[in-house]
């Protein structure tokens, strides 16, 4: 059978993820690898997690842990989430969040939710690769979202129109964006919501970096600016995105969403079809760590990123060759680079893997258009100072060549 002819059309859109494949290169002992945005496992609290399972196992709620659970998700940890929500600005109940299997889980269903083929999603230019993965599914057309621009709503909505098409949400990284590394300020924030207002839509916030600040002022998220205009939640266009994966586990795959309860409502019914809840056992033991030590081991990851970050910085400055540009970020896990327009990263890599055995990301997967060739995204979460140092040099090394 050519199952090629069976496929629905959406699989044309659905590509390998390039961050997933380098993952692999995790396994080489030889390489020094800032590509995985991933978490540094070695500050896993994996004794509080064996507690915890180990408690939950072993008493009254063993049964519980291990039998089927209500889709939006289980009801302490639901109640953990709204006083943190609440911390940051956002009151809200329950009602007002759904658990999902990672944040991942959620921008999926909020791409089934919103978008039919043809639709325009306004991302960043670049934006989350794994974003890009979860809308493609759903068939849209994709825009350059820029806030901190001058560029009216109305060139939005003229843009979609001449390619027959309609704006159906904008999505954003607020805090330390994955791949640059860079935030929105308040004032960008600000206009975001305006432009959503105007075109009436909705506005994605992807939050799972929101907690790993190291420098400057915290700035509200986006959906707690718009409950100080609606004064409710319920009002709100906004649905914040958040995860627990780069705080205490990825492995658990615990995420939530927080919005208005109509919209949760409808995504609960996407829960019910798609995998009825997310693992009653994991949000369980989520919900006992989180309870117990979140804030202190949210501090300790915040000083060991710090360290890596400004390392990072530092060894950029003194090995990277003039005309390389990159950022500074004030959270999160990323440097973000940007090359003379005559290299191309997606080359460098292979040669760099090839001759100085140092693993990144190149940039180009990261825009909807395929642009950015000369980009590329490293990674300070996992290496420490020695490999930093080592790597750097080597690529700047390379690069000089």
């Amino acid at each position: 059978m050519n199952w090629e002819q069976v496929f629905a059309t959406r699989m044309t859109r659905m590509k390998a993820s390039e961050i997933r494949e380098l993952l692999k290169l995790l396994e080489q002992p030889d390489i020094i690898s800032f590509a995985g945005g991933i978490p540094d496992p070695k500050l896993f609290p994996a004794k509080a997690f064996e507690e915890a399972f180990s408690t939950i196992l072993s008493g009254d709620k063993a049964q519980a842990a291990l039998q089927y659970s209500v889709s939006e998700g289980y009801l302490p940890l639901r109640s953990w989430i709204a006083g943190q929500m609440a911390a940051l600005g956002v009151p809200c109940s329950e009602e007002n969040i759904l658990i999902t299997s990672g944040s991942q889980q959620a921008l999926d269903y909020l791409g089934k939710l919103l978008l039919s083929p043809g639709d325009t999603a306004l991302v960043g230019w670049p934006t989350y690769l794994g974003a890009l993965g979860a809308f493609n599914a759903y068939e849209p057309r994709y825009d350059q979202l820029a806030p901190d621009t001058n560029r009216t709503p109305e060139s939005y909505a003229d843009a979609a129109a001449k390619a027959d098409s309609e704006v159906k949400f904008a999505y954003t990284s607020a805090d330390f964006a994955n791949p640059t590394g860079r935030t929105l300020d308040r004032t960008a924030r600000g206009k975001l919501l305006d432009l959503a207002e105007t075109l009436d839509i909705p506005v994605i916030e992807d939050a799972a970096y929101q907690s790993l600040r190291y420098d400057g002022e915290a700035i509200p998220p986006i959906l707690a600016l718009e409950i100080e205009r609606t004064g409710d939640i319920n009002a709100a266009r906004t649905l914040y995105c958040g995860s627990f994966s780069k705080t205490l586990s990825p492995g658990l795959r615990v995420g939530w969403v927080c919005g208005a309860a109509p919209v949760i409502r409808r995504l609960v019914l996407m829960k019910q079809a798609a995998d009825l809840h997310s693992s009653t056992i994991n949000q369980m033991a989520i919900a006992e760590v989180a309870s117990r030590l979140f804030e202190s081991h949210v501090a300790n990851l915040r000083d060991v990123y710090k360290s890596r970050r400004d390392y990072m910085l530092d060894a950029l400055k003194r090995h990277m060759p003039e005309g390389v540009e990159w950022t500074r970020p004030e959270g999160g896990m990323f440097v973000w680079l940007t090359l003379p327009e005559r290299l191309d990263a997606a080359d460098l890599l292979a040669k760099s893997l090839e001759t100085q055995r140092v693993a990144f990301v190149p940039g180009r997967a990261f825009f909807a258009d395929g642009s950015g060739g000369n980009t590329l995204r490293l990674s300070f979460s996992c290496a420490d100072q020695a490999q930093i140092e080592e790597g750097i040099t080597r690529l700047g090394r390379l690069l000089r060549e």
